[in-house]
């Protein structure tokens, strides 16, 4: 049951992001582009998404527990750091020169348009880049406190 609610939700959240022009990085160049060719039907489909998900976030934690899980897995930092900070400009950078974020960019794989293969492989390299990057961050900073790493 809980893979085919799976299923079932990805094909709504795809079918929306490409109903929505979400998986066009055009339409998504065109939103950015605020002293240019400025379209702001995008910032329609996030007012949608909004209002649909904040009550719907509100029902469900107030659940003793999700339908397919013994707990909820929500966020606890409330702080921002240099990761946090200099994760979201490079995904900004990424979303403004590629027109695409992940769910929308693997959304348009299917089309085998070219771009979004390309922007798709590149954000994958980017992803176990990233991953191998902060361990070894991790590892350099324990190890030049003094104390011997564990990684």
């Amino acid at each position: 049951m809980k893979n085919l609610v799976t299923l079932i939700a990805g094909l709504m959240f795809g079918t929306g992001l490409i109903l929505s022009g979400m998986a066009n990085p055009a339409k998504v160049q065109n939103f950015l582009d605020l002293f240019g060719t400025w379209d702001p039907s995008l910032a329609f489909v996030m007012g949608g998404a909004i209002a649909v998900t904040m009550p719907g976030f509100w029902l469900v934690t107030r659940r003793a527990k999700p339908f397919f899980n013994d707990v909820f897995h929500l966020p606890t930092r409330t702080d921002f750091d240099k990761r946090f900070v200099s994760g979201a400009a490079i995904f900004g950078l990424g979303w403004g020169l590629g027109g695409f974020c992940p769910g929308p960019a693997v959304t348009a794989v299917p089309l085998a348009a070219q771009g979004t293969i390309v922007f798709v492989v590149t954000m994958l390299i980017g992803m176990v880049a990233a991953k191998y990057f902060v361990l070894w961050w991790d590892r350099r900073t324990w190890d030049l406190a003094g104390k011997t790493s564990q990684l």
